[in-house]
């Protein structure tokens, strides 16, 4: 079915689904084969966007990084789909060993042509700062990114993890020195963390139309109910970074996702990110499935109309 890629993209040129695939599964979770299976299924049903970074998966034992990358380039090659139909978003600065990485404009042009050799493409469309770098200054940052939009080796670029007085900061650069500014941001954001985006961030993104893709909606896979207690994490490859929302907050929020699965017949996690998809300031929630059953989940978010009733119950469980 054809889902309208309506979202537009703050000032990029680009319009993405109200979903985007987070491929920081490929290469860890979800293996080639996998891999490209939740890309057709995903792809299939409308969808249009899948995120990465050259730095995933760098955490499993024996992986360099760029995995995640080659699975999506392998598919792109062998699925047949245009490339235009593809709205790919990678990311750089993470480390990836000795010299390599930052936000240096001698790291960003390698790494860039290492990206697009992963990917099998000659563009990205959305090309990211993934952290904040406090060695490089956002003039020489902001040059290297003009360089490569004006080479057509991105389309558009934007950064993750930032906090408003860095935001602003980089947008005053891009102002001082007439260079590309960020256009798209990706904050951490779901019904446990919201505090971090919520307030001068937010209103920054809303004042300037900056595009805002959010990352961990499901809060590391709390928010889908399958963690209640430490015994639940056991043997779990995201345990430890869900450890933290197993406190009085975290459990009166799953009681409020219950109750509303209850009433409605979504399940926990579909309606943690119909919710995001509801936000003012966002343009669509990242969001990731290692099996197409989870990926099927997903779908039914995108197309869930949660009633106000359970978004005021929502927002004040978690506020």
């Amino acid at each position: 079915m054809e889902r309208g890629h309506g979202k537009v993209l703050g000032r990029t040129g680009l319009s993405i689904a109200p979903l985007v695939f987070g491929g920081n599964v490929f290469g860890w979770t979800a293996d080639e084969k996998t891999s490209f299976a939740l890309l057709d299924a995903f792809f299939g049903a409308g969808f249009n966007a899948v995120d990465t970074a050259d730095a995933y998966s760098t955490w499993v034992p024996g992986n360099r990084g760029g995995e995640s990358e080659t699975i999506i380039g392998n598919w792109l090659k062998q699925s047949g789909r245009a490339r235009d139909d593809a709205i790919i978003i990678t990311k750089v600065g993470s480390e990836l060993g000795q010299d390599r990485k930052g936000l240096s404009r001698r790291w960003i042009m390698q790494a860039v042509e290492d990206s697009l050799t992963r990917l099998r493409t000659d563009y990205i469309d959305l090309y990211l700062s993934h952290w904040p770098d406090p060695d490089t200054p956002y003039e020489e940052t902001l040059a290297a990114y003009d360089r490569l939009l004006s080479q057509g080796k991105i389309r558009a670029v934007g950064a993750s993890n930032l906090d408003a007085a860095q935001l602003r900061e980089a947008l005053d650069a891009s102002a001082a020195n007439d260079l590309p500014r960020y256009a798209v941001l990706q904050p951490e954001y779901n019904l446990y963390d919201r505090a971090s985006f919520e307030g001068p961030l937010r209103n920054l993104c809303i004042a300037e139309d900056i595009g805002v893709i959010t990352y961990f909606g499901l809060a590391r896979g709390f928010l889908s109910g399958k963690y209640r207690s430490h015994k639940d994490l056991e043997g779990s490859a995201r345990g430890n970074g869900v450890e933290k929302y197993l406190d009085g907050r975290g459990m009166r929020i799953l009681g409020v996702l219950d109750k509303i699965a209850e009433e409605s017949g979504a399940k926990q996690a579909e309606i943690a990110l119909a919710w995001i998809m509801t936000r003012e300031g966002v343009t669509a929630p990242i969001a990731s499935a290692t099996s197409v059953e989870q990926l099927a989940s997903l779908i039914r978010a995108a197309e869930l109309e949660l009633s106000d009733e359970a978004i005021r119950r929502l927002n004040d469980v978690s506020e």
